[in-house]
């Protein structure tokens, strides 16, 4: 079980976009705050990052930049130009303007993710991820998508929402290796007693797992587990646990018509009441009323 891959589609709607754009300088795009995360990667020229808060970023040939809590944010050739609003029916494509001077390309990707439900993980990524080109990998995925939207041909559709989602793993990733924490995220997924029993609960969900059993994978005592879990993971094991059932559970409702019941067996719960309860707890709502108002959404 790849928990890195395993968050990311859980807490994911929708599909994916990506795109190449050009731009000619005067020019300022301004994204509003959104359930979005948007991933842009400079491919020639240079440009500016406006971020909500803090400084403006310079981004020159190769960069990487991820905005992943929905926060507004700008692109503009320089700090000071006029910005409009982003939309996807004025947006240029890269062979609609005019090359007549200096001028910019990006590769741009848009993610959409369940905010009601957002997984630690993500919530530790600050407010825009900065990366260099220098990842091989990365820039590996980067010249795939980058190629398939110049030249697309038959299959484009369904490679290209693959090829999305692995730019933003490997964004991640390069993060994550870049990261020198000593807690949180970046060294869970670097501790493999964490990740073990993290697999365990992504795993089978169901099981009735209890703290000793998730330290015998982990092959730590339970004391020691339950404190380093909890420590790195910002939630007890059983918290953990309980947070990752429901999780599912709503993707099961807003993304299918599964009986509750089932649903209830898939995630550990014995009964439809038991399921209930402990959603309505979660998320406010009992688990037909967040399905009925996630299908008039």
């Amino acid at each position: 079980m790849d928990v890195l891959s395993d968050v990311l589609t859980a807490l994911r709607t929708g599909r994916p976009h990506a795109a190449r754009t050009q731009e000619q300088a005067p020019w300022g795009i301004r994204f509003p705050p959104s359930d979005g995360a948007g991933c842009h990667v400079l491919l020639e020229g240079s440009c500016w990052l406006l971020p909500v808060r803090g400084e403006p970023i310079q981004l020159t040939v190769g960069d990487v930049v991820f905005v992943p809590h929905g926060a507004g944010y700008a692109l503009a050739d320089h700090p000071d130009s006029p910005l409009t609003d982003f939309s996807f029916d004025t947006a240029p494509a890269a062979d609609e303007i005019i090359d007549t001077g200096p001028a910019i390309r990006l590769l741009c990707a848009a993610y959409y993710f369940d905010r009601s439900s957002s997984h630690p993980l993500l919530e530790e990524l600050p407010e825009v991820v900065h990366l260099s080109g220098r990842h091989p990998s990365l820039r590996a995925a980067i010249e795939l998508l980058s190629d398939e939207l110049t030249e697309p041909q038959a299959g484009s559709s369904a490679i290209l929402t693959g090829l999305v989602d692995m730019l933003l793993m490997f964004v991640l990733r390069a993060w994550f290796a870049d990261e020198r924490a000593t807690d949180g995220w970046a060294t869970v997924l670097a501790d493999p007693s964490l990740m073990a029993a993290l697999r365990g609960i992504h795993g089978t969900p169901q099981h009735p797992w209890t703290v000793a059993q998730l330290a015998a994978l982990s092959g730590m005592s339970r004391a020691s587990f339950a404190k380093r879990f909890t420590g790195a993971v910002g939630r007890t094991p059983l918290g953990y646990l309980t947070w990752w059932r429901m999780t599912l559970a709503a993707r099961g409702l807003h993304s299918s018509d599964v009986p509750l019941r089932t649903i209830a067996a898939q995630t550990g719960y014995g009964t439809e009441f038991a399921l209930a309860k402990a959603f309505k707890r979660e998320y406010g709502v009992a688990p037909g009323e967040y399905r009925r108002r996630r299908l008039t959404g």
